[in-house]
């Protein structure tokens, strides 16, 4: 039965919650500059069975929504009767962020690149570190949902150590566009909760700032295959025949230009050294420069918004991109 209210808690606790239950939560991780305790919502399913815990989050960047719908509806979906183990859902992890609709923390910084934080820093380093240490670090399993930032737009990517052969194959659960081989070396909650043994890999669920049906229930659709194949629910693996591009880097091209840019190739376009891939014209419409691919690759994302001042950026291009599918998904050597 689901707790209507939500019960008011400082840590994630898990045997707080009873078996075979569903329920919301209100976690305090700090305060404002009233007093007033900032609390992030979770969804906890604990099912009536003992077995993994598989955390799911959403909005670190406050203004990616995709991840919040997907966890709403993966909930609504999941029977604790004939669930083994613990599903989380952190339906806003940068509550300021999400409620300014913006991407960053209440003190303009990247939540996304300095975790896991400090216990005694700044504003923003003390709210990561507690979202590590008070709810993260009880996951086994944790699949990150992102977005593309403002002015941008992204396909439907995984990123993911695919060395490990336990998150390469969640990662191709996913049933995703695009994998990119992505080693979690860096200050990232991905790569906070990899150094704390936790499998984890990223979903980018395509545009900021709205909420996109199609990648909901493809992401929706992808954290059911994670728990099948965990053997946390029962069921069938879907989109398991689905063959995703496998990209072992990637790289961001920038303008050396301001002025109004269209960029050219389409998401998920394989594209060539040498092909044109934007234009920058002056605020007159004249064609102030033509920019061209440096290497071949294929289309992760691009930049959308007109208005670029030098060094703005163009696309993000996966590099030797080959199909894999989730029978030939072995680690990468």
């Amino acid at each position: 039965m689901l707790e209507l209210r939500g019960r008011h808690v400082h840590r994630l606790k898990l045997d707080e919650y009873a078996p075979n239950g569903l329920h919301r939560a209100w976690l305090h991780l700090a305060n404002n500059g009233l007093g007033e305790p900032i609390r992030i919502p979770m969804l906890v399913a604990r099912g009536s069975e003992d077995g993994p815990v598989v955390g799911l989050t959403a909005a670190l960047h406050g203004n990616e929504l995709n991840g919040i719908r997907v966890i709403q509806k993966l909930f609504s979906q999941l029977d604790v009767a004939h669930l083994r183990g613990t599903v989380v859902g952190v339906l806003a992890a940068n509550v300021p962020a999400v409620i300014r609709e913006q991407r960053y923390f209440n003190d303009g910084v990247d939540l996304n690149r300095i975790a896991p934080g400090k216990p005694n820093g700044n504003q923003s380093e003390v709210y990561i570190h507690r979202l590590v240490d008070r709810i993260v670090s009880r996951f086994d399993y944790l699949l990150d949902l992102h977005t593309a930032s403002a002015g941008r737009i992204n396909s439907f990517y995984i990123r993911a150590e695919m060395s490990d052969a336990a998150t390469a194959r969640m990662a191709h659960l996913q049933g995703a566009d695009i994998i990119l081989h992505d080693p979690p070396d860096d200050y990232t909650l991905r790569g906070t909760a990899a150094s704390q043994g936790i499998k984890a890999i990223t979903v980018e669920l395509c545009d900021p700032a709205t909420f996109q049906k199609d990648v909901i229930d493809q992401g929706v659709q992808g954290a059911f295959n994670v728990l099948v194949d965990l053997n946390m629910v029962d069921g069938e693996l879907n989109n398991h025949q689905h063959v995703s591009m496998l990209c072992r880097s990637s790289s961001w091209s920038f303008t050396d230009e301001g002025g109004i840019l269209s960029v050219l190739p389409e998401l998920n376009q394989q594209i060539t050294a040498g092909m044109d891939i934007a234009v920058v014209k002056d605020i007159f419409g004249q064609t102030v420069k033509t920019f061209k691919a440096a290497r071949s690759g294929i289309v992760i994302g691009k930049s959308v918004n007109p208005i670029n001042q030098t060094g703005s950026r163009i696309l993000h291009l996966g590099h030797d991109p080959r199909p894999m599918g989730l029978d030939t998904g072995k680690p990468l050597v």
